[in-house]
């Protein structure tokens, strides 16, 4: 009997696949080589989930993988037609991040409500200058986007006192419903972007959107960079209409030099990274590997995406079992 051919899109550090020794043929491929391997592949864990290589490497009729698995909650870079029309599976890496980026927001929230970074200015230059900060607790926040990530956000804010709605794609629950938002922005303290990025979700925040919030708001976005119009922001934080924002997410990463994002007043920047924190590739191999021992079984696998929506959706309909690799060698 012939062993799957698990093939990896990489990205240093490579993942830690030692427990499909005995149990899978593990290939490697960079951007250059993948579609030459992408065929004989039965699994491809695209662990460079940066890469955009997939879409242009992806087969035309015959072989091709029928899982394919993002090492990145985000899962726009496969959304492509051809993949879409196929049979393979997709999956992603919901549930690794919520904690993380949580954490994160809840750390810009009292950083910027508290004034650190004139803290942290002041005492390089020495001086003692006593000011008034704002109270976090009793305000109100609106978190786009009611997956786990904003779903664990909306809780670390609730913690720190916030008043808290959650917006989704359709109303259910305590989730309200996206043409909602027009009407919640201008309520808010906070607003907190953490959706998919969809055509739905492309451009979302853009002058109109940030003209409705009030001018005391503060916008942090930790989704998509291309959920931002982001000349609109520049002009509403130097326009004074809005009162701060913090990106940790770009329409073009890295950051060019000669961005104006950079100097922008009121505006935080962070490179990518609110959901990374030490240990955060391992995470991601084991999460690999208990849905290969799924796949492997024949059982339903974790975190279907759903090629209609874009994303895994919060309360699937059922399980998907892509077929295991075939026992002939030459039918991958």
């Amino acid at each position: 009997m012939s062993q799957p051919r698990v093939l990896v899109l990489d990205a240093e550090p490579l993942p830690r696949l030692d427990r499909l020794a005995g149990r899978a043929e593990v290939l490697h491929s960079d951007e250059n080589s993948l579609v030459d391997r992408l065929p004989a592949a039965d699994v491809l864990l695209v662990w460079d989930f940066t890469s955009d290589a997939v879409r242009h490497a992806w087969p035309g009729p015959g072989p091709r993988p029928s899982w394919v698995h993002t090492a990145s909650a985000g899962v726009d870079r496969l959304l492509f037609p051809e993949l879409l029309a196929s049979d393979a599976v997709i999956t992603n890496a919901r549930g690794v991040f919520d904690g993380p980026i949580a954490e994160y927001v809840a750390g810009l929230v009292l950083s910027l409500a508290k004034d650190f970074r004139v803290g942290w200015e002041l005492q390089h230059e020495r001086r003692w200058l006593h000011r008034e900060t704002e109270k976090v607790a009793g305000g109100r926040a609106v978190v786009v986007g009611s997956g786990p990530i904003g779903r664990r956000i909306g809780d670390t804010l609730r913690a720190l006192g916030l008043h808290v709605t959650l917006v989704g794609r359709r109303a259910r629950g305590e989730v309200r419903a996206a043409d909602e938002l027009p009407g919640l922005l201008g309520l808010a303290d906070w607003v907190v972007c953490a959706a998919p990025l969809t055509p739905e979700t492309t451009g979302l925040f853009d002058a109109a959107a940030f003209a409705r919030m009030k001018p005391t708001a503060r916008f942090i976005n930790v989704g998509r960079g291309q959920h931002v119009v982001e000349r609109d922001l520049v002009a509403a934080l130097r326009a004074g209409t809005l009162a701060g924002a913090a990106l940790d997410v770009f329409e073009n990463e890295p950051l060019p030099a000669d961005s104006p994002l950079w100097d922008v007043p009121g505006l935080v920047v962070s490179p990518h990274m609110s959901g990374d924190t030490f240990g955060w590739r391992d995470d991601l191999g084991e999460q690999f590997l208990d849905n290969f021992d799924r796949w492997h079984a024949g059982e339903p696998l974790f975190n279907v995406v759903d090629k209609d929506l874009g994303y895994v959706p919060s309360e699937p309909a059922s399980g998907h079992t892509p077929p295991p690799a075939s026992d002939s060698p030459e039918e991958p």
